[in-house]
Parts: C-alpha cells; sequence; structure tokens
C-alpha cells in the first residue's frame, strides 16, 4: 500500500514537473512570437528566423526558415565551413618546383603577403637562395570579380580583385602628405596623376591603374582603392617586395611540385569573420579551390563542397561567392542552422566563440548586443535593404543556441533592423 502511494506521489510530482516546462516552454514561444510573428516590426519585411538548441538538437522558434534568403556576408560562414573542412590549420601559398638557383612557382590564393591586418608569411628567407623566380598563372581559371559583383564597387577597398598571388591585398593607400597622395606601393607613384574633377581624395579610373585627385580640393589623410590586377604588374610588384627578377612563366604545374604553407590560417578566419573581410574571404576559397582541384576556381570548389559536404541541408544554397558581396547568393534560415551545428562539431565550442565577432567586445558587433557578459557570437551581412545575423546566443541559463535572423527588402534604416533584432537577442538570453 505505501509502495502504490509513494509512486503514486513520484507519478503526481513528475507530472506536475513536465506541466510546468510545457507552460513555460509555451509561454516562451508565445513572448517570443510577439516579437517576431504577425504584426510586429518584422511583419513588414521579409523575415526569417530560426532558434536550435545545439545539445537537444530542438527548435525552440521558426518564421519562414523555409524561405531563401539574400545572405550577404553572412555567407561567409559557408567559406569558413569549406576551410575547417579543407586546409584546417594553416594557409596554402603557393606550390613550387625547384632547380639549382631557379624556382618556378604557381600562386594558390594566400591573400597574407604584404596584406597589412595579417601576419607575414616568411617569403623573403624562403626566397633567398634562388637568383631567378619562374611565376606561372596557368593555374588560375577564375576572374577577378565575382559572379553577381557590383560593377560601380571598383573603386571601393572592400571590393578588390581576386588573384592567383596577391601582393598588397590587391589595395593601394595613398596618405595625404604635406597636401600630396603618397602612395604605400612605390610603383604606383608614377600613375598618379591631377585632374579637375569634384573630389575629395583619391580616385580610380575605371579602366586602368590610373589613379588622379583635385589639389584644391585634396583634404582626405587616406585613400584606399583597390587596383586593377594582371601578370606583369603582379610579377613587378612581387619582384620588388623579394628584390629578385621575377619572370613570366607559361609552365602548368607538375604532380611533383612542392607546396609552401605560410602559416596558421586563424588570423584569416578571424579577420575574414570579425572584420567581414571581402579580400580575405575570396581568396581563402581559392585555397580551398587548389587543395581540392589542383587549380583555382571557386565555382568548381564551390560545386565540391556542397556535393560532399551539404548534401543533407534541409535546402540547397545558391552559393555564388566567398564573400557575400554577389545578390545571387540565396540560403534559408534552416540550413544556416545546420552549418552552425556542423561547424559545432568540427571546432571546440570556446574556438568558435571566440572566433565569430562577439556582442559589444569586437568586430562587427562591437557596438551592439552589449551586456555584462558577451552573449551573442555571430557573423553580420549588410547589403542595401538586407540584413542578417547568424552565429550563436547563450541564455542567462548557461545554454547555447544556433541560431539564424535574416531580414530583407525592408525600407527603413539599418541602424532600426539591428536595434529591432536587439530586443529579440536580449529576450532569449533573459528567458531561455
Amino acid at each position: 500500500m505505501r509502495l502504490k502511494i509513494l509512486l503514486a506521489s513520484v507519478i503526481i510530482l513528475f507530472s506536475v514537473q513536465l506541466f510546468g516546462q510545457s507552460t513555460e516552454i509555451r509561454s516562451r514561444f508565445e513572448l517570443l512570437d510577439e516579437l517576431l510573428g504577425a504584426n510586429s516590426f518584422f511583419d513588414n519585411h521579409l523575415t526569417g528566423f530560426m532558434l536550435y538548441d545545439l545539445d537537444s538538437q530542438w527548435v525552440q522558434y521558426e518564421k519562414n526558415s523555409h524561405m531563401n534568403f539574400i545572405p550577404a556576408s553572412t555567407t561567409k560562414l559557408l567559406t569558413f565551413y569549406a576551410s575547417v573542412l579543407v586546409l584546417r590549420d594553416s594557409t596554402v601559398s603557393f606550390r613550387y618546383v625547384n632547380k639549382g638557383n631557379e624556382i618556378t612557382i604557381w600562386g594558390s590564393g594566400d591573400p597574407s603577403w604584404k596584406y597589412t591586418s595579417v601576419p607575414q608569411p616568411k617569403l623573403v628567407e624562403f626566397f633567398k637562395p634562388y637568383q631567378k623566380i619562374n611565376f606561372s598563372i596557368e593555374n588560375w581559371k577564375d576572374t577577378p570579380f565575382g559572379y553577381g559583383w557590383q560593377w560601380d564597387d571598383y573603386y571601393f577597398s572592400y571590393s578588390a580583385e581576386r588573384s592567383p598571388f596577391p601582393v598588397y591585398g590587391n589595395i593601394v593607400t595613398f596618405t595625404n602628405t604635406n597636401k600630396i597622395p603618397v602612395p604605400n606601393i612605390p610603383s604606383f607613384k608614377n600613375m598618379l596623376s591631377r585632374s579637375e574633377l569634384q573630389v575629395r581624395g583619391v580616385q580610380r579610373d575605371f579602366n586602368s591603374n590610373t589613379f588622379y585627385y583635385n589639389p584644391p580640393l585634396y583634404i582626405n589623410q587616406f585613400s584606399t582603392l583597390p587596383f586593377i590586377t594582371n601578370p606583369d604588374l603582379m610579377a613587378k610588384l612581387m619582384e620588388e617586395s623579394i628584390g629578385k627578377p621575377v619572370v613570366l612563366s607559361k609552365e602548368r604545374i607538375p604532380g611533383n611540385a612542392k607546396v609552401f604553407k605560410g602559416g596558421s590560417i586563424r588570423p584569416l578566419w578571424k579577420e575574414m569573420l570579425q572584420e567581414s573581410d571581402n579580400f580575405i574571404a575570396e581568396q581563402i576559397l581559392l585555397m580551398v579551390s587548389d587543395v581540392l582541384i589542383g587549380e583555382l576556381n571557386s565555382e568548381r570548389a564551390i560545386d565540391y563542397i556542397k556535393k560532399n559536404h551539404m548534401s543533407d541541408f534541409p535546402d540547397s544554397p545558391q552559393w555564388v561567392d566567398g564573400s557575400g558581396l554577389s545578390r545571387h547568393n540565396l540560403v534559408t534560415p534552416r540550413s544556416m542552422i545546420t552549418l552552425m551545428s556542423k561547424l559545432d562539431k568540427l571546432l571546440p565550442r570556446n574556438e568558435l566563440m571566440q572566433l565569430l565577432p562577439q556582442g559589444g567586445i569586437n568586430g562587427t558587433i562591437k557596438n551592439n548586443y552589449k551586456a555584462p557578459r558577451p552573449y551573442v557570437f555571430a557573423k553580420t551581412g549588410t547589403i542595401s535593404n538586407h540584413h542578417s545575423l547568424v552565429g550563436l546566443v547563450k541564455g542567462n541559463s548557461g545554454k547555447l543556441y544556433a541560431f539564424a535572423f535574416m531580414n530583407n527588402n525592408y525600407l527603413n534604416k539599418a541602424s532600426e533592423i539591428r536595434r529591432e533584432m536587439e530586443k529579440v537577442m536580449l529576450f532569449i538570453k533573459e528567458n531561455y
């Protein structure tokens, strides 16, 4: 009799706990739906959202998670995933064969050389034994601009050209020195001319590496612009940087070519994710291509990754470049959640959280999602009328959730979108 009473008490207690948990879950869902659902701020444009418990593998909330969105720079998470799978822990700078005092090299896409924001590969020391360097671009099977990039971005530093073996990040910076622009690359000094156009900084001609400024109006302290890449210029910049003759070659990569690894890839990951560096993202995808197919071809690399490592995504992404500059990229929130879940398994959580921008601390969300302790760890993506945030959010319970928050086709200011998104993320922090 006592056993029956005890058993009945346990069942009642368990039922009460389940009922309490069920009520709490329903209440949180309803409150979150008030922030995201019908008649909310996010009901006046296309919004997709999904919140996912990484440990229990349960969806906590979703809205339009099956619909495709232009992801902008959150596309870099796809590139990041590909590089974790393929490159693992190091960059691939170039492939080479050496014979006596000569060496022939083929660039593998490494963006590091003389790019000020990342550690430098020890190239001068490597090339020291050689009197002549032959440089071939026979493995280059891509284009300087990605599919769907805007043509009028050509003179903005965030739209630097892609190339097999870049130097200076394929950008040149002019510093205002006594009212005269002085380039950080010596070769570009002779490419500067005066103009009567109404410009306050330095600008570049659309079709050539001709840079101009208007002396009476010149006030900008710095002007950073992409330059047009071509094999002759690339060889010249390499020659100036190494201090040895660099001769263009048409030799193809032989099967016995060796690989020069520049260093840890983690600084590139950090710069790509936290500062949303488009150039680094594109070049990382080229390094992935080099390892996978032995040539530099972003499209083929993407096809390989999608076929071999994304076949289990709920919706196949339309993925066309490494950076997200193209508006042809399309992905669903639930596929982004699958991506975050895969990254969570590939990397230690602490490392993943450190690589992503941290709200109120660093990167592109340094001024948003502030709290005594960071609770949002996520990649942003912003182009005109589109803003997304994809990553991890930590609740006050200590639990970590993956989320994808995607907004397209709004007419509000981006600051308004971010402000309303922050209300949602803060609710999750305080209630999950």
